[in-house]
């Protein structure tokens, strides 16, 4: 997902412009291709990022709308909407991004799989290990106990057989 703000930045336009060529090719543009985020969503950013409020636009800048945002099909179908060589050469650039954020993203997945397997081995490598530290544990207590004293004989015994 990138926002409005940041490709009008990336493409070298103002964000009314870029908002202004979407809106003029709106059917381009469905819903899984670009949305407008609700407020919540546009706070949720203000607490993760730098951003002016909304309701500060009087005079100190700030957005009067809520902003949109762009899925990577949406920012593919920009370059048919913003015809300049630059449009061109930065949507090279941003889909050639994707598909390396694809690439890791999967590596990634990839060693958190290895990790998982790797994590269960040792876990029941470690139960087999404390139940054989237990085993020894438990024979060590054994070899530590005191002798039973010796018991004495039932019965009767002559004064001689003591």
């Amino acid at each position: 997902m990138l926002l409005d703000a940041d490709l009008a930045k990336l493409y070298g336009i103002e964000v009314r412009a870029l908002v202004q060529a979407v809106k003029r090719n709106v059917e381009r543009f469905p819903a899984d291709f670009m949305f407008q985020l609700r407020p919540d969503e546009v706070e949720a950013l203000r607490s993760q990022t730098v951003i002016s409020k909304i309701e500060s636009s009087g005079g100190r800048g700030g957005r009067r709308t809520m902003p949109y945002a762009f899925t990577e099909q949406g920012v593919a179908m920009l370059s048919s909407v913003l015809r300049s060589e630059r449009a061109v050469a930065v949507n090279i650039a941003i889909m050639r991004a994707f598909v390396h954020l694809r690439r890791m993203l999967d590596s990634t997945a990839e060693l958190a799989r290895k990790f998982d397997e790797l994590e269960r081995r040792v876990t029941e490598s470690d139960i087999a290990r404390d139940a054989q530290i237990a085993q020894i544990v438990e024979a060590i207590r054994q070899l530590m106990q005191p002798p039973a004293p010796p018991r004495r004989p039932l019965g009767f015994r002559l004064d001689d057989d003591r």
